[in-house]
């Protein structure tokens, strides 16, 4: 996610990003009934709070189908940028691989709304806790980054609940501002006070983080998906030209604080594994083009590492990249 850094942006037409999913005709002729409408948002939210168990299960292995059987484009898509992961397959074995990633999607999204509208237990084991304790003891301010794979939001809510820190979380606007306002409101009511939420189209939301972070509170964000005309460098992800967001490397940088990569992967029901990895800081020399880079780069490495320990849980739902552009 790119923030702008350090000036405000005045305020653009809002565009989709580069990495949602396409919409098209569909968008347009169903509204608040898309799969990205304020329609669904509330049906699932409603549906994962009232259904007993084994109801709530059926009903998710449906959706999934469905989803499955009808959006054609982001089926397309998922194969396509499962291809560079796990290598060329048949057409069954495809099928396979995008079922199974909606299946992971369509828990990951239910238990989202478990987690900020009910009071089931859930279970988080991390790994890298070591350093991860350091870090905090440090006073510091710091950035978690994170990718949209698996259940993010588990990861960017672990300073607040457990160790009393405040967090700052970016998110990207929802394609139905309704939707938007909707979840919006569950955050703030589940969050408490520890945690704040902003959206990336804020024209001021690279100066207030650069401020919270030289408060020493902590910004957490997804670096995996440039905004809508946001500045990007490329790297290569799966030996593929990647264009990355320079934003937080960039607020890293000014603010003179470390990136802290996070995933946030799924192992069953209501359990969870958050991957902490190494800390690392953004150069300052006198080439800050390089510097982002090579930032970016070592961002890349992680996220290429995560997506390819758990390939099923990256959700990303446009397709990355032609054929042509595999070496």
């Amino acid at each position: 996610m790119s923030v702008a850094l350090p000036r405000s942006i005045p305020p653009q037409t809002p565009q989709a990003p580069p990495h949602a999913p396409e919409g098209g005709w569909s968008r347009r002729l169903l509204g608040p009934f898309h799969v990205t409408g304020v329609f669904w948002f509330r049906f699932h939210r409603f549906g994962v709070t009232i259904l007993p168990e084994p109801a709530l299960r059926l009903t998710i292995e449906f959706f999934a189908a469905f989803f499955w059987l009808t959006l054609r484009k982001i089926r397309a898509a998922v194969a396509s940028n499962l291809e560079a992961v796990l290598g060329p397959c048949g057409w069954w074995e495809r099928q396979r691989r995008i079922h199974r990633t909606f299946l992971n999607f369509a828990w990951c999204l239910s238990e989202r709304y478990e987690r900020l509208s009910t009071d089931r237990t859930f279970t988080v084991e991390a790994e890298g806790l070591d350093a991860w304790y350091e870090l905090l003891a440090s006073g510091r301010g710091f950035i978690l980054v994170t990718a949209h794979m698996g259940a993010w939001e588990v990861g960017s809510m672990v300073p607040a609940s457990r160790d009393c820190r405040r967090i700052h979380v970016v998110r990207e606007a929802e394609t139905d501002p309704r939707a938007q306002q909707f979840i919006e409101g569950l955050i703030r009511t589940c969050g408490g006070e520890l945690y704040t939420t902003h959206f990336a189209e804020d024209a001021h939301l690279g100066v207030d983080l650069l401020d919270a972070l030289r408060r020493k509170e902590i910004v957490a964000l997804q670096g995996d998906r440039p905004r809508a005309g946001g500045r990007t460098a490329e790297v290569r992800l799966f030996d593929r030209a990647f264009s990355l967001p320079i934003g937080t490397a960039a607020l890293a940088r000014a603010a003179e604080v470390p990136i802290v990569p996070v995933f946030v992967f799924r192992e069953g029901r209501l359990r969870y594994r958050c991957i902490m990895r190494p800390a690392f800081a953004v150069a300052e020399t006198a080439d800050r083009q390089r510097d982002l880079r090579e930032a970016l780069e070592r961002f890349a490495a992680d996220l290429e590492a995560a997506i390819r320990r758990e390939p099923h849980q990256w959700f990303c739902f446009r397709k990355l990249w032609k054929k042509e552009d595999a070496l």
